[in-house]
């Protein structure tokens, strides 16, 4: 993406304008009353030595927090990886097979404030990397592929061809519903951004949609149903003509280019997060917005996780809560919450399912802290949300 040119507010402009026409002994007076200033707030040694000790305190503290810390997520980790060396052997997993202990909270003393003026390299800035936004996304699909994506006219539009897609793959109204409903809040457009909602002003991912798709997810679905949606929209095409036929067509020409650049890369998900993390990762995310494939990739977000239970022997319908933590975790993942007796779900904690950044980031699994709560919060909000106006409008469109 082209570099954006770097601006100054009009108070900033105007404040840096009047130390630049200000005389030399003016300036130097001004750095003397500053350098003065700072001896005046210089901390005293008795403040020093205070700061010091409780510093020592923090830290030991803390680390031994740390050290437990370290060795319960360590056994979570172990134990993952014993309940999927069980499944592969196809034996029964047991209460044995999760920590039962809910993690360690670190209820020592804050860190103090150190009353020594810091030095710029003792605190360096924190670099904050940009998330791409829709407009982000279509100049990617406009500059790589030459393409941008066909919106729909209305809100109702989109939910409409969603719901003819998901219909048809098999999805319950049920499913898409409450599934909108918890990852929209009831009333999320199809390109509803994480973050950029219910008043937000700045994105927090790039989850977007009903599904709240990921660019990592986009990348995926195209590299391993790509083919899928190709013949999709050439069967549609079949049935146009004149200008709608070569539109179709020009974006069937795009979408193969963007499932060749899908593919290559291992089909892995470390790999599609890396191709996901470039400008032509973005464009293919736009995909999200197209009327005609957005559906699609909403839809087998979903449709995946319920072949993957089906191929491991999960025979009953999956619950929309129970869909959703498939949704939100990773399907191998969920699928251990879903398989999971109700006697279990009550005493296993949710931090079994989780790396530690992320539940140490997720307030809902900390404070709904078994796999029954979650499960039971998740329905609940579900319940909710499903009364709201988009919730509503969907459900008319199955």
């Amino acid at each position: 993406m082209p570099h954006q040119a770097i601006r100054f507010r009009a108070g900033c402009f105007a404040l840096v304008l009047s130390l630049c026409a200000l005389p030399s002994q003016a300036m130097d007076n001004a750095a003397s009353s500053a350098t003065d200033s700072a001896m005046a707030q210089a901390a005293s040694p008795y403040a020093i030595a205070e700061y010091r000790r409780l510093l020592h305190e923090y830290q030991d503290a803390h680390g031994a927090f740390e050290e437990k810390a370290g060795a319960y997520w360590n056994a979570i980790v172990e134990k993952r990886r014993g309940r999927n060396a069980k499944r592969r052997e196809h034996l029964a997993i047991t209460l044995d097979d999760y920590v039962l202990t809910q993690p360690p909270v670190y209820a020592g003393p804050k860190r103090p404030v150190n009353p020594e003026p810091e030095t710029p390299e003792a605190r360096p800035p924190r670099q904050h990397k940009a998330i791409p936004v829709v407009g982000d996304l279509l100049q990617a699909a406009s500059e790589y592929f030459q393409w941008s994506p066909h919106k729909p006219t209305s809100e109702i539009e989109f939910k409409r061809a969603y719901a003819r897609v998901a219909s048809a793959a098999g999805l319950t109204r049920e499913q898409a519903v409450r599934v909108y409903s918890f990852e929209t809040g009831g009333t999320g457009n199809y390109d509803v951004q994480a973050g950029i909602e219910h008043g937000g002003k700045r994105a927090i991912s790039t989850a977007m949609g009903y599904n709240q798709l990921l660019t990592t997810n986009s990348v995926e679905l195209l590299a391993e149903q790509g083919s899928e949606f190709i013949r999709d929209l050439t069967q549609r095409a079949a049935a146009l003509s004149g200008p709608p036929r070569q539109a179709m067509d020009r974006k069937i020409a795009v979408l193969k280019k963007m499932v060749a650049f899908a593919r290559s890369v291992p089909d892995d998900w470390s790999a599609h997060e890396k191709l996901a993390d470039t400008p032509q990762g973005w464009a293919l995310h736009a995909m999200v917005l197209d009327i005609d494939v957005g559906p699609l990739l909403q839809t087998h977000k979903l449709l995946t996780s319920v072949i993957f239970a089906r191929t491991k022997g999960f025979s009953r319908p999956l619950s929309a809560a129970e869909l959703e933590m498939m949704n939100l975790t990773g399907d191998g993942t969920g699928l251990d919450m879903v398989t999971m007796p109700q006697a279990m779900r009550e005493q296993v904690p949710t931090s079994n399912f989780f790396q530690r950044g992320g539940y140490e980031r997720n307030p809902v699994a900390i404070r709904h802290n078994t796999v029954a709560k979650l499960l039971a919060i998740t329905d609940s909000r579900m319940d909710s949300n499903s009364n709201l106006p988009g919730a509503k409008e969907l459900a008319a469109s199955f």
